[in-house]
This record gives C-alpha cells, structure tokens and sequence, in this order.
C-alpha cells in the first residue's frame, strides 16, 4: 500500500549552530555601529602612548614598566561597552525573545562574549608588540605577552560579562561594574605582567601561561552559566 510521506517540523538548531549564529549576529551589529567598537583600541593605545610623554624617554625605565603599563591598559580598555554588552536587549525586549529560546541561554551568550572578545579584545593583542617596542620591551618577551594576552583577555571579559549581567537593569550600573569586577581582575594582572617580565629577563614562563589557560577554560566553562542565571534574575524582577 502507498504510504503518505511524513512531514516533520522544523527542527531548531543545535547547539553550536546556535552559538556561532549568535555570534555572527553580534558581529555583524556591531559592524553597524560603526566607531564604537573602535573606542577600546583607542583607549588602549592612547593610555599606553601617555606614560612615555609622562615619565621621559629613558629606554630603560620604560622597559621596567613595559609589562605592567601595557596589561593595566588592556584590563582598562575592556571595562568600555561591558556595561552595554545585554542593556540594549535589556532595553528592546529582546533579552526575554533569547529566554524563550528552545537552547540553553548559556549557549547563547557564549557565542555573545566570543563576538564581544573578537571586536574588543583581539585588535588589542594584535597591536600591542608595536606598542611594546615603543616602550623598549625586549623581542624576546613579545611572544609572551601575545600568549598571555590571549587567555588573559578572555578571562578579562567573560568575568566582566558577569558583572554587567549583574548590573543590567540598573539605570548607573558602570560604576558598581567597575567595583564588582576590579578585584576579580587583579590575578590575572598579575599573573600576565610577571610573565611578561619573567620572558624579559630570560627566565620561564610555562607556569603563569598555565595559570592563564586554567582561569581561561574555568570562565568558558562556568560564566555563561553565571551569566545566564543573572539575566533570568534581572527579567523575572521586572
């Protein structure tokens, strides 16, 4: 006998589809916006460029402070746009749309912070070994400032995006952003600027790139959670 086909409904995406089309949707919003993803390079290189005109030419103390200028510029430069990374959807309606997706929300925001990270952060480590030569760090040490700088900036914004999921429907949360955060970051600064000046001086620096890669996979692993759990609080008080 002649079976009927079946039609099945639409299946909704898995889960690595829905993160990399929620990562190309924040790309491509940010590319309309024009300038502002452009501020925190700006920032960057005007904070690192100042402290050569501020302390004087001297190539040697400019390389002594060459490690820690450049990481407190890069910590500094991604607290800009983390207080907005989830106010405009907050604002629009469309952070409730995303809960009621059929894939987990922490899915969603992963492939979030990974836009947030490639518009913000990576032109940071792209351009800052020329900054470095400017402030006279030794050749050697920039291949471990550009592999510190990896991990360590995405742990740098993934914690941020906790605090801003924190301090979303609150009308001056950049201020309190800041406080959460700040202390959160200071290990990272550590541990990015001594392994920096641990390559300068010749010495290894296989222990703090494994701490960095550590506090990196815990954040990818453990702050979209976080984060999601903070937004659903931030919807459901409304």
């Amino acid at each position: 006998s002649m079976t009927e086909p079946v039609t099945s409904a639409p299946q909704a995406p898995g889960l690595f589809q829905a993160m990399t089309g929620m990562l190309r949707r924040d790309l491509l919003l940010t590319v309309r916006r024009g300038h502002q993803w452009l501020n925190p390079l700006f920032f960057f290189v005007i904070v690192v460029t100042l402290f050569p005109l501020g302390i004087g030419p001297e190539s040697a103390t400019l390389a002594s402070i060459a490690p820690g200028v450049i990481w407190v510029a890069a910590l500094l430069a991604t607290l800009l746009g983390l207080d907005l990374l989830f106010t405009a959807e907050h604002r629009d309606g469309s952070l409730e749309q995303l809960l009621l997706q059929p894939q987990p929300l922490s899915v969603l925001v992963l492939g979030k912070l990974l836009a947030h990270w490639l518009v913000t952060a990576l032109p940071l480590i792209l351009i800052a070994p020329i900054l470095a030569i400017l402030l006279h760090l030794p050749y050697k040490a920039l291949p471990a400032l550009v592999m510190g700088l990896l991990p360590g900036t995405l742990v740098l914004v993934f914690l941020g995006a906790i605090g801003s999921a924190l301090t979303v429907s609150l009308r001056f949360g950049g201020v309190l952003l800041a406080i959460l955060i700040l202390p959160l970051y200071v290990p990272v600064l550590i541990f990015g600027s001594s392994m920096v000046a641990a390559a300068a001086a010749g010495r290894g620096v296989e222990g703090q790139l494994s701490l960095l890669f550590a506090l990196a996979f815990l954040c990818l692993s453990l702050a979209p959670l976080a984060i999601s759990a903070a937004l659903r609080i931030a919807v459901s008080d409304e």
